[in-house]
């Protein structure tokens, strides 16, 4: 597929200015990636494609729950917690 930098920065320009952090997060990786061997891993790993099992399901559905219903933790509460 031959891409051009011209036709990166026409998408980009269309993305929503609601959505540009997450684009620039995503777009960072590869810059970032290529002097850190497991960013660069992580960048080009292949999509996990695999269906979920049951199990995971409910383990997604029992996390949304909890957020739902406020059963979280701050990350400095969690820190507190582990002695960290």
């Amino acid at each position: 597929m031959n891409v051009t930098r011209e036709e990166i920065h026409r998408i980009i320009d269309e993305i929503p200015e609601s959505q540009l952090p997450i684009v620039l997060r995503y777009l960072k990786r590869f810059t970032d990636a290529s002097d850190d061997p497991v960013q660069r891993a992580l960048a080009n790993a292949p999509v996990d494609d695999e269906p979920q099992t049951e199990e995971e399901q409910r383990a997604v559905q029992e996390g949304k729950a909890d957020v739902r219903l406020g059963r979280t933790l701050s990350t400095d509460t969690l820190k507190r917690e582990l002695g960290l």
